[in-house]
């Protein structure tokens, strides 16, 4: 096997950046990346800490996050397990990555930056669903925003819905859990969980 062990290998190795792919990275949000960013659903959350790295999915109805103005987005943390991994590691690291996607678009854009965590009742009270706020909202600060080529999902074939894998053909949460935990009741879980969802979705 033979490895790219320094800078200038890989720098070597995989040449000269292009002029589009450093044109786009600016470090503040333009009108253009605005918008998609204020009509995208679902975005991926990633963040440092001692223990390692996290990434966590983050969805809502409509957009995920708020844009603030064009260096400062607000994201609620709605409600979930309680494992809490990317709070935590914020508290200890600030720096976060946001990857946004929007079902049907085959680029995606990232924001890099740094995050605080705010409980602040007004700002909480302003993210309310069905009469329940969010525990916190994380505060990004923008450094860096770009979007990704499309060559990644368009090879995933990612939004074409004939090649998508049937949901009784994967493994469900249950038997996830069971099949670690023999004493697991899996199948209870799983019958339990669209209800459990259903009360605690905000």
């Amino acid at each position: 096997m033979t490895l790219l062990t320094s800078l200038d290998a890989l720098h070597e190795h995989y040449g000269t950046v292009g002029e589009a792919s450093l044109v786009k990275e600016i470090d503040h949000l333009s009108p253009a990346y605005r918008h998609i960013i204020e009509v995208s659903p679902f975005c991926a959350l990633t963040t440092c800490g001692p223990e390692g790295l996290d990434c966590s999915p983050r969805g809502d109805e409509g957009n995920v996050v708020r844009v603030e103005d064009e260096r400062t987005l607000h994201l609620p943390d709605r409600r979930g397990n309680n494992r809490i991994d990317s709070l935590r590691n914020i508290i200890r690291d600030p720096r976060v990555s946001l990857m946004f996607m929007i079902p049907g678009w085959n680029n995606v854009l990232r924001v890099n930056g740094r995050a605080a965590i705010s409980v602040d009742a007004t700002l909480l009270a302003s993210f309310e669903k069905e009469n329940k706020q969010p525990r916190s909202v994380i505060v990004v600060t923008i450094e860096t925003v770009y979007f990704q080529c499309a060559r990644a999902i368009m090879r995933a074939d990612l939004w074409n819905p004939d090649i998508r894998i049937p949901k009784e053909k994967l493994p469900t949460p249950g038997q996830i859990m069971q099949e670690i935990k023999h004493s697991f009741d899996g199948t209870k879980y799983d019958a339990e969980w669209p209800e459990r969802a259903s009360r605690s979705m905000w």
